[in-house]
């Protein structure tokens, strides 16, 4: 058995054993849990991999990280996903403030060069929050997953074990006190194509569309933004600058077949993301718009209920809303080939 490890370092690699020892926990499963004497939980471990860029092509529902935000699929390969078990335990922390611990898998078990310690530390996870979303799975039949986001907290850029309540405690508390985040910014209002009335065919056909703009580079998908307000109508489209365009990806103008709206200016943000569109990304887009100019917000996944709110905010310049499933349903529509 290994010796215990007191102290967790962020960027750290460790084996399974090293996790489970020092951190009190079990041996398998993606989500391992310490419980309390008084059966509270003590803290939970997340055990997550990010694939290969051919992986991720052929499946771009496996777990992310697109920024400080890591996407986690819960269990289950085939049939409909519960929210049971162990996963029901995750949204607890808004109430417990236990921590959660996250590892990052870089490498299989079937590398020697590697040895044990295939799991990078990534720092406390933050519970953001959970929602259902149909999914192809191992056997591309779609079915219903249930999908958490986690804020990854990279500093500290330690752990003290014996401490790790106290300081998730803290952490947690600064960071709401901080970001204010909404109960509504928690609620994610999910279409999902599977529910939504019309032959089988066409969900299973549409999800399929939406699995490749998930597995576009960012860069790529802006593009095809272009491309899809370029055969709807739209004039004078262009892509602009990537990383320096302030918030704005595409701008575009209401062509002539729009005519009580033509000439007016449509500036586009663009969310190639797996994780949830909130109202922070809205209220950005909408500082960043040129006087006069209609914003809107595309993303191949959901927004939030909060989002939703602040795009129609009375008084304010409305935003429009386009997610994954209408995007994709929008581009089999024009018969739009993807490369």
């Amino acid at each position: 058995m290994p010796d215990r490890i007191a102290t967790f370092a962020v960027g750290g690699c460790y084996s399974s054993a090293d996790i489970q020892t020092s951190l009190n926990v079990g041996n398998a499963g993606g989500v391992r849990l310490c419980l309390q004497p008084d059966g509270t939980v003590g803290r939970l471990v997340v055990m997550t991999s990010v694939p290969g860029i051919k992986q991720a092509k052929e499946n771009p529902y496996h777990d992310r990280m697109e920024g400080s935000v890591l996407v986690y699929t819960g269990a289950g390969r085939e049939g409909d996903q519960t929210l049971a078990g162990i996963n029901k335990r995750l949204p607890h922390q808004l109430e417990s403030d236990f921590p959660i611990y996250g590892f990052l898998q870089i490498g299989s078990r079937r590398n020697p060069n590697l040895g044990p310690k295939r799991w990078r530390f990534l720092g406390l996870l933050e519970y953001l929050r959970h929602y259902p979303e149909t999914q192809f799975d191992v056997r591309r039949q779609l079915r219903r997953v249930w999908l958490f986001e986690f804020l990854i907290h990279s500093e500290p850029a330690a752990v003290d074990v014996s401490a790790d309540r106290v300081l998730s405690a803290s952490l947690l508390r600064a960071a709401r006190e901080r970001d204010r985040a909404s109960a509504q910014d928690r609620e994610v209002v999910a279409t999902g194509v599977a529910a939504a009335p019309g032959p089988a065919g066409d969900a299973v056909e549409v999800e399929v569309v939406r699995t490749r703009l998930l597995s576009m580079p960012p860069e790529r998908f802006e593009h095809l933004i272009k491309e899809v307000l370029l055969r709807t109508g739209f004039d004078r489209v262009a892509v602009t600058q990537y990383s320096q365009d302030g918030g704005i990806d595409v701008n575009a103008f209401a062509g002539t077949s729009m005519w009580p709206i033509r000439d007016l200016m449509i500036q586009i943000q663009a969310k190639r993301w797996l994780h949830t569109v909130g109202r922070k990304e809205v209220a950005e887009l909408r500082g960043s718009l040129q006087p006069f100019a209609r914003g809107a917000v595309v993303t191949t996944s959901h927004f939030s209920r909060a989002a939703i709110t602040e795009a129609a905010e009375q008084g304010k310049n409305p935003i429009t809303l386009v997610d994954g499933f209408s995007l994709a349903a929008l581009i089999r529509s024009i018969n739009l080939k993807l490369d």
